[in-house]
């Protein structure tokens, strides 16, 4: 099975989902990607769909954003 990828910028309300996500469907089946950490990750986040982050790319593509942190915009400044 593919993994679910999370990404978020390291803010409070990103860390909290975070670990809820964890939490709901394992740390095993999910990548997580700090923005704010890796750069070079923004352009695969824009490309599979991510607006805002948190968010979560599950295994068939579909991107769940998850309350609201920071625009993709703002990760990229």
């Amino acid at each position: 099975m593919a993994k679910s990828v999370f990404y978020h910028a390291g803010c409070p309300v990103c860390i909290s989902a975070e670990q809820d996500i964890i939490a709901l469907i394992g740390e095993d089946n999910v990548e997580v990607v700090h923005l704010g950490d890796a750069k070079d990750r923004i352009a695969d986040a824009e490309n599979a769909g991510v607006k805002s982050v948190p968010a979560l790319i599950t295994p068939t593509g579909n991107v769940l954003h998850i309350n609201y942190g920071a625009s993709i915009d703002e990760v990229k400044a």
